[in-house]
């Protein structure tokens, strides 16, 4: 339309009306589809609606994915490590002076946030911590090309409702308070963002987490691509967070709570998304179970449901995260721990093998060959 409008009077004398006419029937029926067949109040883009697709749809998808875990299994995984968590927690609370009253110690956490217009010089300090330390452990190979090049982008406003936290790949894009916003959700953005917790976003998102994903992807067995899944894209950049830890990454009470949260976070994941698609939970109820079990931020308990039911992601995705990290976690004490295979290299060959099911890529690196037809039998995780 507007390749000829102004341009060809013939044009646009003959199409300006009906133009304007298509648009205003367009809208109400916009406005229909919402109420009626998705009932969303008054169509309005807040509300959030999702498609359960029942056990059967999630048991089909775990076997897609080489889970040989039911959905009830991995609720109790999700529960298990939760509870390790809480117990951390704690010992976090209780070295701050909050005792046992972790989520007193988390709001003095989420307070320990920069001022408007200096997250970004954050996330770069931030991304030179991570990578220096992951350097001079010599734990994964990071070009150079990598280190250097990424971009920063911000977050608008709108894409908040559904990411309130950052995203990254080849670019960290950073979520906080814009003008637009209302005083109370600036708030709990700068709240949600805060130091501790982003310290465990930027490496997830930058080096050595999605940032160096994508650069190796680009770049060895592309082709894998085709088999992505987010138990290997999420689960890698999780995995990192597991054993940072273990390393003492987080060497102050404030930044173990900032990763726990994380932790957590991932718990809540598995549990809300797979009872949503049980029809065990609400939209709703899986926003109050953020805010109670996680102590999320309400905004952003909102957006992270919103993002789970919208549609852009599988059903499993946010169970990803957390499981296959464990998968990637397993099969480290396999490997490293067994002496089969040093840190770095066995890290350099998970970038370089591609995206795949971790129990087919345990299979590759093992050296082990599988039956056309194979199905799920790794039991990675004790219950």
């Amino acid at each position: 339309m507007t390749f000829y409008k102004g341009y060809d009077p013939t044009f646009t004398w003959w199409t300006t009306a009906p133009y304007e006419e298509a648009r205003k029937q367009m809208r109400q029926l916009a406005t229909t589809v919402r109420g009626k067949l998705v009932q969303t109040d008054g169509g309005s883009t807040a509300d959030i609606v999702g498609q359960p697709v029942g056990r059967a749809g999630l048991l089909s998808a775990l076997d897609a994915q080489f889970i040989a875990y039911s959905p009830e299994d991995l609720i109790q995984i999700a529960d298990k490590e939760y509870a390790w968590c809480e117990q951390e927690m704690i010992k976090a609370s209780e070295a701050l002076d909050y005792g046992q009253d972790w989520k007193a110690a988390l709001e003095y956490v989420k307070n320990l946030f920069v001022e408007p217009g200096q997250q970004i010089h954050l996330v770069h300090e931030l991304a030179e911590e991570a990578v220096s330390y992951v350097k001079e452990h010599d734990m994964v190979t990071i070009p150079l090309i990598a280190e250097e090049c990424w971009r920063t982008l911000m977050m608008t406003p709108e894409r908040q409702k559904v990411n309130p936290f950052f995203l990254g790949g080849e670019d960290i894009i950073v979520s906080y308070p814009t003008d637009t916003m209302s005083h109370a959700d600036k708030l709990m953005s700068m709240r949600g963002n805060n130091r501790p917790m982003s310290r465990s976003t930027v490496f997830h998102e930058l080096i050595p987490g999605h940032h160096l994903q994508m650069h190796m992807i680009a770049r060895y067995r592309s082709y894998r691509s085709l088999f992505t899944t987010p138990f290997w894209i999420e689960g890698w950049a999780f995995y990192w967070e597991f054993i940072l830890w273990d390393r003492g990454f987080a060497g102050t009470p404030e930044e173990k709570i900032g990763m726990l949260f994380w932790r957590m976070h991932r718990c809540a994941r598995i549990v809300f998304s797979l009872k949503f698609h049980l029809n065990e939970m609400t939209p709703q109820e899986c926003i109050d179970y953020l805010v109670e079990k996680v102590g999320h931020e309400r905004a952003t308990a909102e957006g992270e449901v919103r993002r789970s039911f919208n549609g852009d992601y599988s059903p499993l995705y946010q169970a990803g995260y957390m499981l296959g990290a464990l998968q990637i976690y397993a099969l480290r004490k396999e490997m490293i721990e067994g002496g089969e295979v040093s840190e770095k290299d066995f890290h350099d060959r998970i970038l370089r093998e591609g995206e795949m099911p971790i129990e087919i890529l345990r299979a590759l690196m093992q050296g082990r060959k599988l039956r056309p037809g194979h199905k799920a039998a790794w039991r990675f995780y004790d219950l």
